[in-house]
């Protein structure tokens, strides 16, 4: 059994397997569109100003040109990143590694002064083998189920003691800090009333930062019950970071089963909006707690199920356009999210969480009635997407803000990151990213 210690002091890009390798910078590319897109959003605009204001410094803020101390950076790059709920995520804890480790990498980075691409895809990798076994150990130790945040705050204070060279002892006090003081808040809380609260990553990031830099300065904590248990004895040997999925639409993870399911119903019986008469969906209980049919705000619209059944069944497909704007006041759109119906199936609630399953029946306004066969997911680690899905789904969020020469430019930097500084990174990322058109969520 490899301890933490040793894992954190013998992990090197060159003993890394081939598939990790190859994966580290699709995750990077995913999170960087997923945050150009976060960055057209109100809850971006305002937990921005808000570090930049709050939490003076002199480090890049990611997707702008303001600044912040490197707890700022880490609190805004991760509530921008989280603001549109498309990025990665690990199916056994309901959650996402990526988001809250690479906001607080990219701030820690600045922090240590760090200018090795290689160095900083290594720092995300061993980000995410942490970040997994500290979410599998709390969720196997506590009844509530937590936010990412709760977990990721202690994973960022591990990346973070390993950049800025701590000792053991001080690894150990940072987590033991994050762990204490990370936000061990209620998802299902805002599954119930979505708002700009989220997955809670940006506020974990800020807090194991800050537990970093606590414990450079001889601040001490309590040892970190996470650390430790059953999901740590593989470590080193499984890769945790292969068996995460890539979401193709900006909206929670548990509605994207019956998108699938409608769209390939869609698809099958040649069928338009105007006739489908109502929605009928079974799926497992937490699915159904999405329960938002009238969005008011790019939250809501996120946090539902009904909600994005009916603009995937109405416009074909979902993007971050279609949860903000015009699409929350379509007026076929609002009509099929009012005529769903959604209802618990056993074998699903059984399979939650490694397996997310849906069927959807549509009542067509003729009298017959079809039914999908259960869908999962799509990218899911097992299916993965391919690199040329990642660029298009990248430039779909990058193109309509950098224009394509720069969204291309970026792409090329983060798919070459293995063997170029980071510096030429921080600087693309360190620009206005938000549009002046865009409408506020």
């Amino acid at each position: 059994m490899t301890s933490l210690q040793d894992f954190s002091r013998t992990i090197a890009w060159d003993g890394l397997p081939d598939p990790v390798k190859r994966q580290a910078p699709l995750f990077l590319l995913d999170l960087v569109g997923i945050g150009i897109g976060g960055a057209q959003t109100e809850l971006s605009r305002i937990i921005t100003r808000h570090a930049s204001g709050q939490f003076a410094g002199s480090h890049a803020i990611p997707f702008t040109d303001q600044t912040a101390s490197a707890s700022g950076v880490a609190l805004a790059a991760g509530m921008t990143i989280d603001a549109l709920d498309g990025h990665d995520g690990f199916n056994p804890s309901k959650g996402h590694i990526g988001c809250g480790v690479f906001a607080g990498a990219v701030a820690l980075a600045q922090e240590a002064g760090l200018n090795s691409g290689q160095d900083f895809l290594e720092a995300l990798i061993f980000g995410y083998e942490v970040g997994a076994r500290l979410a599998i150990t709390l969720h196997t130790t506590t009844p509530d189920y937590h936010t990412s945040g709760a977990w990721v705050a202690v994973a960022v204070a591990a990346v973070g003691a390993r950049m800025l060279g701590l000792s053991a002892a001080q690894m150990a006090h940072a987590m033991g800090i994050a762990e204490y003081h990370g936000p061990r808040s209620q998802m299902m809380r805002c599954i119930d009333h979505p708002t700009m609260l989220k997955d809670g990553s940006g506020w974990g990031a800020m807090a194991g930062v800050s537990a970093v830099l606590l414990a450079r300065d001889g601040f001490t904590g309590a040892p970190a019950i996470t650390a430790d248990g059953a999901a740590w004895a593989d470590l080193g040997e499984r890769w945790y970071c292969l068996e995460q999925y890539f979401k193709p639409y900006p909206v929670c993870r548990w509605a994207q089963p019956p998108i699938e399911a409608a769209m390939a119903l869609r698809t099958a019986h040649g069928l338009s909006a105007a006739k489908i008469a109502a929605i009928e969906i079974e799926t497992f209980h937490e699915a159904t707690r999405l329960a938002t049919a009238t969005p008011n705000n790019t939250e809501e619209a996120q946090y539902s199920t009904s909600f994005p059944c009916a603009v995937a069944l109405v416009r074909g497909g979902i993007g971050p356009h279609d949860l903000s704007a015009d699409a929350l006041r379509d007026p076929e759109i609002l009509r099929l999210s009012h005529a769903t119906t959604m209802t618990e199936d056993p074998h699903a609630n059984e399979v939650f969480p490694l397996t997310r399953l849906a069927r959807v029946t549509l009542a067509l306004k003729d009298g017959r009635r079809v039914t999908s066969d259960w869908h999962q997911p799509r990218w899911d680690h097992d299916a993965p997407p391919t690199l040329s899905d990642l660029r298009a789904k990248f430039d779909g969020l990058a193109v309509p803000v950098l224009g394509k020469t720069g969204a291309t430019t970026l792409a090329e930097t983060i798919l070459s990151l293995q063997n170029a500084p980071l510096a030429p990174l921080l600087s693309q990322l360190a620009q206005p990213m938000r549009r002046a058109t865009t409408s506020s969520s």
